[in-house]
């Protein structure tokens, strides 16, 4: 992003750098360093910071909208309308209320231009208003055109996702074959799945790459909002529903299972009755004895079976 200088009548030059690699920084001054430092030389009046910094920092975190604090909105290069963000944006044209012939998204990444939320001024994309100077988000990125004045959630930008990420960017890392940022706790055990977060939730259908909704990998490695998999489990669903293995320790379930089936003992007729299973779990296809409960997996003990054909 190239350097644009602000002018202004009876005041100093703003230099609008890029703030990406500003939004951990410590404490203000740091900050307006960042801005000003380019421009100010160290022998720079108390008075002539002073005068950048407050610049910079009117209608801090007084702006925006349920999604982002910022000072600036968007023009949608897809309706030409302006909105809050593209959050907003989406919300208010792929509603139901909206002709099904006229919903739509908004491409963030073709956003060309911004309007400052202090002096109303349209411009094109950049992170200090060409007009009054100030800081219209303090995390900036110039590749998704995001603006955000809430540096708490420590946004980054990763490069393999193509899209910025909250939590700190040492927290995470890019899985090139499941395409999308996993917790480093997970670098070394998480199942790969192909494009795992590039398909709709298996249970709602919002398409997960692009959510706002706390996303989880289950074991399977297969992803789903978090409240829907929650969900599920209120409604005693405890396997994938795109491959059915199970979603968690089920050992004490399978523990019962044995109890009841052997309390329950099958019909004379039945005693000798075997079918074939596969398992969901391992995957191993086996000859079990048939019981009217459930049919378990002699390989990894699981009842998270299925019959196949009978004996």
């Amino acid at each position: 992003m190239g350097d644009i200088v602000i002018e202004h009548s009876g005041s100093p030059h703003y230099e609008a750098l890029n703030l990406q690699n500003v939004t951990t920084s410590e404490n203000d001054a740091d900050l307006v360093q960042s801005f000003c430092g380019g421009y100010f030389p160290e022998a720079s009046t108390h008075e002539e910071k002073s005068t950048c910094t407050e610049a910079l920092d009117r209608g801090y975190f007084e702006y925006g909208c349920s999604h982002y604090r910022r000072r600036c909105r968007i023009r949608a290069p897809c309706c030409d309308e302006m909105f809050d963000c593209r959050h907003c944006h989406n919300e208010s044209k792929n509603n139901i209320n909206v002709d099904q012939k006229l919903r739509h998204e908004i491409p963030r990444h073709k956003v060309e231009r911004i309007i400052c939320s202090l002096c109303n001024t349209e411009q094109e994309v950049r992170q200090v208003c060409i007009n009054c100077g100030v800081c219209m988000g303090r995390y900036f990125c110039e590749t998704c055109k995001l603006f955000d004045d809430d540096i708490s959630k420590r946004q980054y930008h990763c490069n393999g996702c193509g899209i910025c990420r909250i939590g700190g960017m040492e927290n995470f890392f890019h899985c090139p074959k499941c395409r999308c940022c996993h917790s480093v706790l997970l670098r070394n055990s998480h199942p790969c799945v192909e494009g795992a977060m590039h398909h709709d939730c298996p249970v709602c259908f919002e398409y997960l790459f692009e959510s706002i909704n706390d996303v989880t990998v289950m074991p399977c490695g297969h992803t789903i909002h978090k409240n829907c998999l929650k969900e599920m489990q209120e409604h005693y669903q405890y396997a994938c529903p795109l491959c059915s293995k199970s979603v968690c320790d089920m050992s004490k379930v399978w523990e019962k299972f044995d109890m009841e089936i052997a309390a329950t003992p099958m019909p004379e007729p039945y005693q000798d009755k075997k079918v074939w299973i596969l398992c969901n779990d391992c995957g191993i296809t086996s000859e079990v004895q048939y019981h009217f409960v459930a049919q378990k997996c002699p390989c990894c003990k699981s009842y998270n079976t299925r019959q196949t054909r009978g004996g």
